[in-house]
C-alpha cells in the first residue's frame, strides 16, 4: 500500500485565495492583505501564507512589488482572453454576433441572480444601477459603468464559470456597449427606454422571479438590437438619397 500524503496547509490557503480571485472578491490590480493579516484571518502561520502566495505567483496570478506588497495581476483579464476574440471584435458584423451572445450570458446572469442572489448582492446591484451615469456623460465612461453593472449581476448569480466568462470578455463587452451607445444616441427615446428596461431587470431579480428576470433581460437586448438595425437601415436610405442628389 502507498502512504497517503497529507495535504499541505499552504495549498488550502492558495485555493481559498484563488476562489476569491475567481468570484470577484479579489479584483485585477487589487492589493492583497498583509501576510500577518491573512495569517490571522486564516488562523495559520505566516510561513504558510507566504508559501501560498508564492504558489499563486508561480501561477502568474499575483505579483510582488518591492516594499509595496502583493497584488492580483493588474491585467489578469487580458491574460485569459483569446487574442482571436480581440481580433474578431474589430469586425463590424461581430458587434451583432456579440449582442446575440449577450442574450445567453446576461439572460443566464439575470435568471440565477434572481434564483440565488443574497441581500448583499441585491444591494450591490441596486448601487451599480444607481451609479450609472446619465446620457450626457462620455460614452466610454457610460460603457465602463454598464460593464460593472452586468458583472455585478453575474456575481449575484454565484456561478464561477459565468463570472469567469463575463470577466474574460470584459473589454469586448465594453467596446460593444460603447459602439452601441454611440449609434443609439441618434434615436430620441432609446436612452429613456433602455434605462427603464434595466430597472425592470433589477426589479425582477429583487422579486426573486428568475423567469421574469431572464425575460426582461432578453427584451432589453432585443430592443437594442432592433433599434440598432432600424438606425442602420435609415442611415443606408439616407446615403442612397444623398448619392442620388449628387448624381442629379
Amino acid at each position: 500500500m502507498r502512504r497517503v500524503q497529507s495535504r499541505k496547509l499552504s495549498d488550502d490557503i492558495m485555493e481559498q485565495l484563488e476562489s476569491m480571485i475567481l468570484d470577484g472578491r479579489l479584483l485585477a490590480g487589487q492589493k492583497l492583505l498583509s501576510e500577518r493579516t491573512l495569517a490571522e484571518q486564516f488562523a495559520v502561520s505566516r510561513p504558510s501564507v507566504r508559501e501560498a502566495i508564492q504558489k499563486l505567483e508561480n501561477k502568474n496570478l499575483v505579483e510582488r512589488k518591492q516594499g509595496g506588497g502583493t497584488f492580483v495581476k493588474p491585467r489578469l483579464n487580458e491574460l485569459i482572453t483569446d487574442p482571436l476574440l480581440l481580433l474578431l471584435s474589430e469586425k463590424p458584423e461581430m458587434q451583432f454576433d456579440l449582442l446575440e451572445f449577450r442574450h445567453a450570458l446576461e439572460g443566464m446572469a439575470a435568471y440565477y441572480a434572481a434564483l440565488r442572489g443574497q441581500p448583499e448582492d441585491y444591494q450591490a446591484l441596486e448601487s451599480a444601477l444607481d451609479a450609472l451615469p446619465d446620457d450626457s456623460t462620455d460614452k466610454s465612461q457610460q460603457a465602463i459603468a454598464l460593464v460593472d453593472f452586468y458583472l455585478t449581476m453575474a456575481n449575484a448569480a454565484h456561478n464561477m464559470v459565468l463570472q469567469h466568462v463575463m470577466r474574460s470578455l470584459q473589454y469586448m463587452l465594453q467596446d460593444n456597449i460603447q459602439r452601441n451607445l454611440e449609434v443609439l444616441a441618434k434615436h430620441a427615446d432609446a436612452a429613456q427606454n433602455i434605462h427603464r428596461q434595466r430597472r425592470n431587470i433589477v426589479q425582477a431579480i429583487l422579486a426573486g422571479d428568475p423567469e421574469q428576470a431572464r425575460k426582461a433581460s432578453n427584451e432589453h437586448l432585443a430592443y437594442i438590437e432592433d433599434t440598432l438595425l432600424n438606425i442602420n437601415r435609415q442611415d443606408m436610405r439616407m446615403q442612397r438619397a444623398l448619392r442620388r442628389i449628387e448624381v442629379n
